[in-house]
This record gives structure tokens, C-alpha cells and sequence, in this order.
């Protein structure tokens, strides 16, 4: 099932803009290679399952993956051929926001080429493009 928030305080909300590059959440945390986007876009939670699904089928239970995105903001939408005004749309899906930088996919457990394969699966089903990235060496 698609992920979205257990409770928000407003449900609907405004469209934003995606500016600049990913400060936050921008390396390889908890695994060791990570899928890391090369561009901005909303991401629904539908994508990020799917991507969710894939990555389980590759990893196969040797392997540990983490989400590194969670669909936060609502997206609405009207129903087509429908005249103006009335308010705005009811909740259509809920997305992520990704900035360029954002790891958004992780794994661990696995050895490079079987995670490189893993997440190039992964980077197909994204709407953004991708980019494998591994693990900073820590001193």
C-alpha cells in the first residue's frame, strides 16, 4: 500500500516551488550505496513503491534497503471538464519533494555490482535522473 502521513494539520496544500539543491539528506547514512537524484521533482508514494517493490525483489533477503523519501505534501486535483471556481480539488495523491543531491533509495548487505543493479532498477521507475553514489569513508 502507498505510504502517506497518519495525520496532517491541513490537508490540503499549495504548490511551492523546488529551488536550489539538497542540503539535507544529501549522503549515504544507514547503508552502503545509495541511488542519489540528479534533478527536482515530486515524487508520488505510488513511484516510491514501486521502487520499494523492485528493490526487494533485487536484494532478495541478503540485503537491507532503506527509504530515504517520505510523500509529505498533498497533491490535488479537479475532475476533468469541470467549470471554474467551485474551490480547489480534492487530495488526488501525496508526493515527496526531491531537491538534486537527495539520496533517496539505500541498501546495505549486498556487494557493489548486485547493489549497482539493484538501485539501476530502482533509478528506471523514477521520474528524475539518478546516480549511484556510495558510502563517504569515515575517520
Amino acid at each position: 500500500m502507498a505510504m502517506m502521513p497518519k495525520r496532517v494539520k491541513y490537508r490540503k496544500s499549495q504548490k511551492g516551488r523546488v529551488k536550489g539543491k539538497a542540503t539535507r539528506g544529501n549522503y549515504v547514512a544507514f547503508g552502503d550505496y545509495g541511488l542519489q537524484s540528479l534533478g527536482s521533482a515530486r515524487i508520488s508514494a505510488q513511484t516510491i513503491e514501486a521502487g520499494r517493490v523492485v528493490a526487494a525483489q533485487a536484494v532478495r533477503g541478503q540485503g537491507k534497503v532503506y527509504i530515504r523519501i517520505f510523500p509529505h505534501k498533498s497533491v490535488t486535483a479537479i475532475p476533468a471538464e469541470t467549470r471554474m471556481g467551485k474551490g480547489k480539488g480534492e487530495v488526488e495523491y501525496w508526493a515527496a519533494i526531491v531537491k538534486p543531491g537527495t539520496v533517496m533509495f539505500e541498501v546495505s548487505g549486498i556487494g557493489e555490482d548486485a547493489a549497482r543493479a539493484a538501485l539501476a532498477r530502482i533509478a528506471y521507475k523514477m521520474p528524475v535522473p539518478c546516480r549511484f553514489v556510495t558510502r563517504r569513508p569515515t575517520l
